[in-house]
């Protein structure tokens, strides 16, 4: 029986450049000199800091830019208010949405079933498995699936017949 996988993923290495090429435009530019601005990638996740507010905000645009010219959803990432941290210091941390949470799934899983195709989908850790007799139900539902604008970027791997 034909099926395919959703998933929800972000390539890392990706954002690791977008991050690095970020950190260096900042230390080059001429209205970041003397701010302290710094971007840098940890565990958590993306942390951008600088010394006045205005700053932070613009070095939070170049980061965006840089993920979009990697190809990164802007969508993959969740967070960034900025906080003060103390001593004029301002700070904005990014996290990394990867897989399909269980709300998430389970409205995946609604806007799949309205669609009334003969198929099957099964929630899988984080991800979703969709699976049917027809290829071309398949199909149908990746290219609807596509027109959603849902709020995580999604993935569709797995194709197997």
């Amino acid at each position: 029986m034909p099926s395919f996988d959703i998933v929800s993923q972000v390539d890392m290495q990706e954002v690791r450049n977008a991050v690095d090429q970020a950190s260096r435009e900042l230390v080059n530019r001429y209205d970041f000199k003397g701010t302290g601005t710094t971007v840098k990638l940890s565990d958590e996740g993306i942390t951008v800091e600088s010394s006045a507010d205005g700053r932070l905000d613009a070095a939070i645009d170049v980061l965006k830019g840089k993920l979009v010219r990697r190809k990164v959803s802007l969508k993959s990432i969740a967070g960034g208010e900025p906080k003060e941290i103390g001593g004029g210091r301002y700070k904005a941390v990014f996290t990394l949405n990867e897989g399909i949470a269980q709300d998430a799934a389970k409205e995946l899983i609604k806007d799949i079933k309205e669609m009334k195709l003969k198929v099957q989908v099964q929630i899988q850790g984080d991800q979703l498995r969709v699976s049917g007799k027809k290829r071309d139900d398949l199909q149908e539902v990746i290219a609807a699936m596509r027109d959603l604008d849902f709020r995580l970027p999604l993935q569709y791997v797995n194709f197997r017949d």
